[in-house]
């Protein structure tokens, strides 16, 4: 039969068709037949192959990545005061951030720390969308480190996809063995920092040779390593689309003023194949030449083109793939572009969609974000070094002693919560010819070390002569800087009772 012949098309009767060729690593076509439920299994289990873009966005996200990992790698290592800057010691409940020590009564500062990152969740989503998630939240970030390995270990897409339809071989091995090798070492080495911000991190090194770590220290370093090489190699897309929380709610706090990654649907539909010899507009084409760059460079493997979605990260990887086509075609850049649909639908310019940026909503999430932080701020510059509790003995509820005295016994539970010692004069007030002195030295002076928590029995004497009546009556003990007395200048005070018995 002649090599040129047509194909013999099918019998009448035969319903069999011919399948469509398909490139490889593209999802298989949906036929009528196959369930939502069948669709969305395929779509879970289908490998994205992301391909590299060049741009300006790309760069951004390169230049994020390097600066969220020299501050988390390198923040352990910082020496303050001749300690780790940043230590979170569990053991001692005391937080190390340079020069502030905080300890569990600081726990509102903590909330207060939620609290402006939750509302700081809500301005930058209404005014941006998931702008976070594109270029600074960790299994962003490493995702894009481990594909940077990838790519220089596999090549690009297409060799991808190629390798990994192929069978196995001594090279298919030798180049998976190479890529799983250096994203294990990545793993590890973040996981032994996450330690390092609740231990010594200088420490810890001969402490893994040594095979001296703690258990849970063994346990933390080697889950947060495999849940980096779990996440960032392979679930990757699956923790945006599936597992985060975030992408869930962000569609309650976008509107149509949010600056999100938009195709402007407007200027590129009908979308098409085309001559570059031929105005496509005279053709009735739009400027989207149907290229599929867009989806091809997209970390979650979405079409823009369709609207924007839940899974979208804002990246802005499709913005460079799109603006690169744009420019070879001759054709304006912005196609696919940061803007908002109101811009798109009402053909406003970045200037005026900026002006609507700023709505009633943004202006008051800024108010609140701006007045606790000020008040956040001035706390943390106004806040006593010196904390202390007044615990009465109940041993020993009160007595009368040799001289002529009334005695109550109390523990001092001191705070410094400086990195200097503090001398302190104690002192109490209440009645006339009140004395207050530790019990084991007889002084009313004592030494509070640097970032201690110091428990000080002291005994407080009323003379007889004072003529108090039997029962509980108000005192106030204070602590004072030595000599400063006179000057009536308190450190701290705090009120206590004081028992007369019969």
């Amino acid at each position: 039969m002649s090599s040129d012949a047509p194909h013999r098309q099918p019998d009448e009767g035969n319903t069999e068709q011919v399948p469509e060729w398909r490139p490889p690593g593209s999802p298989k076509p949906v036929t009528a037949k196959a369930s939502a439920h069948a669709v969305k299994i395929d779509d879970v289990n289908k490998k994205i192959y992301a391909r590299s873009v060049k741009g300006v966005f790309a760069n951004w996200r390169i230049a994020l990545v390097f600066l969220t990992q020299i501050i988390y790698y390198g923040l352990p290592w910082l020496q303050w005061n001749e300690r780790q800057a940043v230590l979170f010691d569990l053991g001692t409940r005391k937080f190390y951030m340079f020069g502030i020590v905080m300890w569990p009564q600081d726990i509102i500062y903590l909330t207060v720390l939620l609290i402006l990152s939750a509302f700081s969740l809500f301005l930058f989503t209404a005014m941006a969308g998931r702008l976070f998630c594109g270029y600074a939240c960790p299994q962003t970030v490493y995702t894009e480190i481990f594909m940077w390995v990838e790519r220089k270990v596999e090549g690009d897409r297409m060799a991808r996809i190629r390798l990994d339809e192929a069978p196995w071989s001594a090279k298919k091995l030798r180049l998976k063995a190479t890529k799983h090798f250096l994203w294990i070492v990545i793993a590890l080495w973040t996981g032994f920092t996450f330690i390092g911000y609740f231990a010594p991190i200088r420490e810890l090194g001969a402490q893994i040779l040594d095979f001296t770590l703690g258990p849970w220290q063994w346990f933390w370093l080697l889950f947060y390593g495999f849940a980096t090489w779990g996440n960032a190699g392979f679930l990757r897309e699956a923790i945006c689309k599936y597992m985060c929380p975030y992408a869930r709610f962000q569609s309650v706090m976008v509107d149509d003023d949010t600056f999100v990654v938009s195709y402007d649907h407007v200027r590129g539909e009908p979308r098409g194949k085309r001559s570059k010899k031929v105005d496509h507009k005279e053709a009735g084409l739009g400027d989207c030449v149907d290229c599929t760059l867009c989806v091809q460079v997209c970390p979650t493997g979405i079409d823009i083109r369709e609207g924007l979605q839940y899974m979208c990260i804002g990246c802005g990887a499709c913005v460079d793939a799109c603006d690169d086509v744009m420019e070879k075609l001759d054709y304006p850049k912005g196609l696919i572009r940061y803007t908002s649909g109101r811009a798109i639908t009402e053909r406003l310019s970045q200037d005026q969609v900026r002006r609507h940026m700023f709505r009633p909503r943004i202006l008051v999430y800024i108010a609140i974000l701006s007045l606790i932080t000020v008040a956040a701020i001035y706390s943390l510059m106004a806040r006593n070094d010196l904390h202390m509790d007044v615990i009465r003995d109940r041993g020993v509820m009160g007595r009368e002693v040799p001289g002529g005295h009334i005695e109550n016994i109390y523990r001092l539970q001191m705070m410094n919560k400086s990195e200097q010692p503090m001398r302190i004069e104690l002192g109490a007030e209440g009645f006339p010819g009140i004395t207050i002195s530790t019990v084991s030295g007889g002084s009313a002076e004592i030494v509070v070390p640097a970032a201690t928590n110091e428990l000080i029995p002291v005994h407080v004497q009323v003379p007889v002569e004072a003529g108090l009546k039997e029962g509980m009556h108000d005192i106030v003990i204070t602590a004072r800087k030595p000599g400063s007395a006179e000057s009536g200048e308190e450190l701290i005070s705090e009120k206590t009772r004081f028992y007369v018995p019969r």
